[in-house]
């Protein structure tokens, strides 16, 4: 056996688990991005999984492999980041056990991220989440479910796999009603209510009583929800709420559309960006800086206070040397 397998083993059970306790979501894409290079690399050298070593995943091996996700598998360049940050952070691991191999973990290391595309943060007017709500069937258990999953996600703007893994404990409707959740990177967090939220709680919470740990959602047949479980409910509401809501025609709507829309909610009533953070989870302030960019009433506004009320045009600068004429022309 080489050194690869007892250092995947160690990886996984020491690292991930053991000393960082990461997320089952954090080491299932870790688990996926090993097997498929594995099978990369697999089908690229005729070895079985269990004879590839470490020099076998050289740089030239982990960057035909992110070529082969981009255009073999489709995936696109946010995802072949995502594989190779799991790749950097078992190489990283490796170059405390494995000295011998030091050049090679430090070209892999130095392998860079693609730059991607900033998206545009879709997120709800307030008539367009009306409708979504109002498109829940609250004659059905169902329709009754979605609309507390949404009212809850539209207010606080957890996360999908937050809402998964709620328990009924983690919602409080006395004074102070919040609902806690253990978010992105295991941090805690508790998150105010609204009155009409609690509402929607306590009346879901009332009809589907458990014990406290129990799933607070959960499917017909009592088990929890999944993500494909909640977008196909997304789906079918929006495109009922669609027919009354015609912007809704088109738009692409998601659970993380909804944690858009809180974003948007707190920032375009004035809430610091700084508050949002901390309201939605972030790591760092600057992945909140997106909603900045997102609101164009924000920049219509700002633009307003800064542009002077008479401006005197000189015409176009001329350079008058040729040296900055040349540079002028680039």
């Amino acid at each position: 056996m080489t050194t690869l397998a007892p250092l995947l083993q160690a990886f996984f059970t020491d690292r991930l688990i053991t000393q960082r306790r990461s997320s089952s979501n954090t080491i299932a894409s870790y688990r996926d991005t090993i097997t498929l290079l594995l099978g990369y690399i697999c089908a690229q050298t005729g070895k079985r999984p269990s004879d590839i070593d470490i020099s076998d995943l050289d740089a030239d091996a982990i960057t035909g492999f992110l070529h082969y996700l981009e255009e073999s598998r489709g995936n696109s360049v946010r995802t072949r980041n995502t594989r190779l940050a799991a790749i950097h952070s078992l190489f990283a691991f490796a170059a405390l056990r494995h000295h011998e191999h030091a050049e090679v973990i430090q070209r892999v290391l130095a392998i860079p991220a693609a730059r991607t595309h900033r998206t545009t943060v879709t997120w709800l007017e307030l008539a367009e989440a009306d409708a979504l709500l109002g498109a829940c069937n609250q004659d059905t258990r169902t329709g009754r479910r979605d609309h507390a999953i949404f009212t809850l996600a539209i207010q606080t703007g957890l996360r999908i796999s937050e809402l998964l893994n709620l328990t009924i404990a983690d919602i409080h409707t006395g004074t102070g009603a919040h609902v806690y959740c253990l978010g992105k990177g295991r941090k805690e967090r508790r998150t105010p209510l609204l009155t009409a939220t609690v509402t929607a709680l306590t009346r879901w919470i009332t009809e589907n009583a458990g014990p406290p740990n129990a799933p607070l959602f959960t499917s017909s047949t009592g088990h929890s929800l999944s993500r494909d479980a909640i977008e196909h409910r997304i789906h079918h509401n929006i495109t009922i709420a669609a027919s009354t809501c015609p912007s809704l025609v088109g738009k692409h709507v998601s659970m993380h559309t909804l944690r858009h829309t809180a974003a948007m909610r707190l920032l375009n009533a004035g809430v610091d960006t700084t508050v949002i953070a901390l309201w939605l989870g972030h790591e760092q302030i600057v992945t909140t800086n997106i909603y900045l960019h997102a609101d164009m009433t924000l920049k219509e506004a700002a633009i307003a206070k800064v542009t002077p009320s008479s401006v005197t045009m000189s015409g176009r600068y001329q350079p008058t040397d040729a040296v900055l004429t040349f540079l002028a022309a680039l």
